[in-house]
């Protein structure tokens, strides 16, 4: 999913960058679907309609989701650098996330 408090136009052209072929991203979200509050909009992640205890959320800015914090990992902000690897940084943080969850499901499925 992508994520952002930014105009849905805005948003498409995003998506044109990071996902050209239309084969990573299935669903993206942006400003009409973020909480206004005193003229600021902050997502809410409980929309992606998911378990918030098996979720995460990258951005640059913590004031995007106040009342998911614990859901949150911080990322530099980008700026449409190509040479940018900050995501695949995070590949080995985010793998070790995933495992750590299948196993939490197996313990409870009774199958780990």
């Amino acid at each position: 999913f992508i994520y952002t408090t930014a105009k849905q136009d805005y948003a498409k052209k995003l998506l044109e960058v990071l996902d050209p072929k239309k084969k990573l991203i299935r669903r993206c979200l942006s400003q009409s679907d973020c909480v206004c509050s005193q003229g600021c909009y902050w997502k809410d992640l409980t929309l992606l309609g998911r378990d918030l205890a098996k979720t995460v959320a990258l951005d640059h800015t913590m004031q995007g989701f106040p009342a998911q914090a614990a859901n949150w990992i911080p990322v530099p902000q980008w700026c449409g650098d190509p040479q940018d690897e900050e995501l695949l940084r995070l590949i080995p943080v985010l793998g070790r996330l995933g495992q750590a969850v299948g196993c939490r499901d197996g313990d409870r499925e009774g199958t780990g």
